[in-house]
């Protein structure tokens, strides 16, 4: 059967935004005094509740901290949290505008894992995530990629089935666990590998074979 809507669901970071700043784990290491690579190791390591909306950026900030055996004073838990939400401020402008564009022949719609009060910093300075059908932060909503719960948040807020949409990430195990939901998925390389892969999925007629 041929599905009734096309929802473009895209991921934020590595797709329509940049990736972190280069340098800024190492900009946040020397503030700490301790070598980048451990400092690396336990900013990823206790990330996940926090991009789940499971923790408060001093919650973070002092998991962080102590992994790395720091006293975790307020003073270097905002200039740690300030730091982090700038060096994922990027975005690149041709996929916000080519993204944009889609709104003419489908419903775009974001899902992106990004704390909640990265997700405060990001909407107040990107004004053209209002221009979305809907966006999902992880922080906000309380689930993160590649948890089930993200996307099924995705298929209720916008009364959809699971086959109207095209689920856009760079990462293979997020578009796999969209693909477990029922989405379709496709792994970000490229814009114009992207355009060429949504221009033959709206032309779909039958079915919504996976792209």
């Amino acid at each position: 059967m041929p599905t009734a809507r096309s929802v473009v669901l895209f991921d934020l970071f590595g797709v329509i935004a940049r990736h972190q700043l280069p340098g800024a784990l190492g900009k946040m290491a020397a503030r700490c005094h301790t070598p980048t690579d451990p400092f690396t190791t336990a900013y990823w390591d206790c990330r996940p509740p926090y991009d789940a909306g499971r923790q408060s950026a001093s919650e973070y900030w002092t998991a962080v901290l102590r992994q790395l055996s720091l006293s975790a004073d307020p003073d270097t838990i905002e200039e740690l949290r300030l730091t982090d939400i700038d060096s994922w401020s990027r975005v690149d402008e041709q996929m916000v505008a080519y993204a944009l564009s889609l709104r003419d022949v489908a419903e775009v719609a974001l899902l992106s894992n990004i704390p909640s009060d990265h997700a405060d910093a990001f909407l107040a300075a990107q004004p053209w995530l209002r221009r979305l059908d809907h966006v999902a932060l992880s922080g906000k909503i309380r689930a993160a990629k590649p948890d089930p719960a993200a996307f099924q948040h995705c298929v209720d807020a916008l009364r959809a089935a699971p086959g109207d949409f095209l689920f856009v990430d760079d990462r293979a195990e997020n578009v796999r666990a969209a693909r477990g939901m029922g989405m379709n998925g496709h792994v970000f390389t490229g814009r114009d590998e992207l355009a060429a892969v949504i221009d033959t999925w709206l032309r779909r007629t039958v079915g919504h074979d996976q792209v």
